[in-house]
């Protein structure tokens, strides 16, 4: 991406697109029961609640009524059947892990099976968007959060730390092939979800040879255990890197979320919040995803930058817009 003399103005930037991620898939709901729904009902809410507050996208994971993370497809199209008719202007975005949450205690934090999560192209109705992650990477969600980031939460427990540490996120080369094929087909939107730039390589190749063919929708996750870490100057060496006309959010976790989503709203980037990133507003004080949305969209307003989505404003469905 190239920055000009003007480029930090805000009429010349894009109107900010907020991400919401309010079903906190990693955690327990006994976590943060104020802000973690379980009931469909509670899922719907979480929506509502995030569009009101100004979020374009919500990022879709869904709960059994037992407080596990549901594997179920049809449970997502219940829940997109839901979101259609309770927040229609919002860019329904389906995680691609569906869910990697530990069955039972002791067992493995895993991503589903590769045919399995091939069926996200089949969902119905179907969203806008499911994430996509670029090559086999460990995932180790655990290695940047702090004992004040888990005090009172389930991440106390060895057991559930332990799965978390030593999590992977599969992606081989013939699988990326062949979900980019299926989610094409059925017009759904792939948002790659990138750890490095050595991802970000991968699919600019898959973009060259014609796999993929746009629009360029990307995050730059920074959450560190083989991802970047939240590094300024590992920020700057990735937006350098993203082609001009790419959509790129920045996304972190616990603490770090709120500086880099800063960084991102004066650089006319995009925004992700939510308590699958973050419970905390300061050190020992929890806040809800709406909340952490309604921040961004006040900072937003002191820098002067136009909100695009929820009651601050409108984009079309969806987003594939560039700089």
């Amino acid at each position: 991406m190239h920055f000009l003399d003007d480029s930090l103005f805000p009429e010349n930037q894009e109107k900010l697109v907020i991400t919401a991620a309010p079903y906190a898939p990693e955690w327990e709901p006994g976590d943060f029961p104020e802000d973690i729904p379980v009931t469909m009902d509670e899922h719907v809410q979480a929506a509502v609640d995030c569009y009101n507050a100004g979020a374009t996208v919500l990022h879709i994971h869904v709960r059994e009524l037992d407080g596990k993370g549901s594997k179920r497809l049809s449970k997502f199209n219940e829940l997109l059947g839901r979101l259609r008719e309770a927040v229609p202007e919002m860019i329904l975005q389906v995680g691609g892990s569906i869910s990697f949450a530990p069955e039972r205690e002791g067992s493995d934090a895993k991503w589903l099976s590769d045919d399995t999560r091939h069926m996200l192209a089949e969902l119905d109705p179907k969203p806008d968007q499911v994430t996509i992650a670029i090559n086999t990477n460990q995932m180790n969600i655990v290695e940047l959060m702090f004992p004040d980031d888990i005090t009172g939460t389930s991440f106390e427990r060895p057991a559930v730390w332990e799965a978390y540490r030593d999590m992977v996120v599969p992606a081989t080369p013939s699988w990326v092939d062949e979900h980019l094929r299926r989610l094409q087909a059925n017009g759904i939107q792939p948002h790659f979800q990138l750890a490095t730039i050595a991802q970000l390589e991968t699919v600019e190749r898959l973009i060259r040879r014609g796999a993929y063919t746009g629009p360029l929708n990307l995050t730059w996750v920074a959450i560190g255990g083989g991802f970047d870490g939240p590094n300024p100057y590992n920020m700057m060496e990735f937006i350098r890197r993203v082609p001009d006309g790419a959509s790129l959010t920045l996304e972190s976790i616990m603490r770090n979320v709120l500086p880099i989503n800063t960084m991102a709203l004066a650089m006319g980037l995009h925004t992700r919040c939510g308590n699958e990133d973050n419970l905390w507003a300061k050190k020992g004080e929890k806040v809800t995803t709406a909340r952490s949305v309604e921040q961004l969209v006040r900072i937003a307003g002191e820098l002067g930058r136009a909100v695009a989505g929820g009651r601050c404003g409108s984009l079309p469905r969806p987003c594939g817009t560039g700089r």
